[in-house]
């Protein structure tokens, strides 16, 4: 079993209702997220491309975070999925400076939280928070061994990437281009 995610974005309206939904279903602080959204622009008038998307923690199979952490709390959970484990770690950071993609941050309660893929919904045969309020249904998630997953199924028709390759991590964030 290998978790993943992959976000279009052709479809991706930048409406941040995934944001919303994390952050009520995991009760994140206000003025923190484990989620986020981001426009780029390339080129230049009259040829502009811009690209919406939803970002968050990567789930890399290759994670920097976990191999840095000097008590553990970052590990791998069922499905490849990366968890913190609140009571052992002593959020010291190195997990946060480790990380390309910029996907964690400090706890005012004293640890580093993240994306966790709605860990607790997915042990309940729920989509995450935010792939179940997209309105535009961009967000797929599902397991890659699973061919009939949503994730699978979108992986094989539709071209797409990750970012930052060239850091090795191997993620399971994939966007859809």
């Amino acid at each position: 079993m290998r978790y993943a995610m992959a976000v279009d974005t052709k479809k991706c309206v930048g409406c941040s209702d995934c944001v919303v939904a994390c952050q009520t279903e995991n009760n994140v602080p206000i003025g923190f997220c484990r989620d986020w959204v981001v426009e780029t622009m390339a080129g230049s008038y009259p040829q502009l491309e811009i690209e919406i998307r939803s970002e968050r923690c990567n789930h890399c199979a290759n994670a920097p975070c976990v191999r840095c952490c000097p008590t553990g709390a970052s590990h791998f959970d069922t499905g490849g999925i990366i968890l913190v484990k609140q009571n052992k770690c002593i959020g010291c950071g190195a997990c946060i400076a480790s990380c390309p993609y910029d996907a964690r941050y400090p706890h005012p309660d004293g640890y580093v939280d993240k994306c966790t893929f709605c860990v607790q919904r997915i042990r309940n045969g729920m989509p995450p928070a935010c792939a179940a309020v997209c309105p535009t249904k961009c967000i797929y998630f599902g397991d890659l061994d699973d061919p009939n997953s949503d994730v699978s199924l979108v992986l094989k028709k539709r071209k797409f990437k990750t970012l930052i390759p060239e850091a090795g991590t191997d993620p399971k964030l994939y966007f859809l281009i």
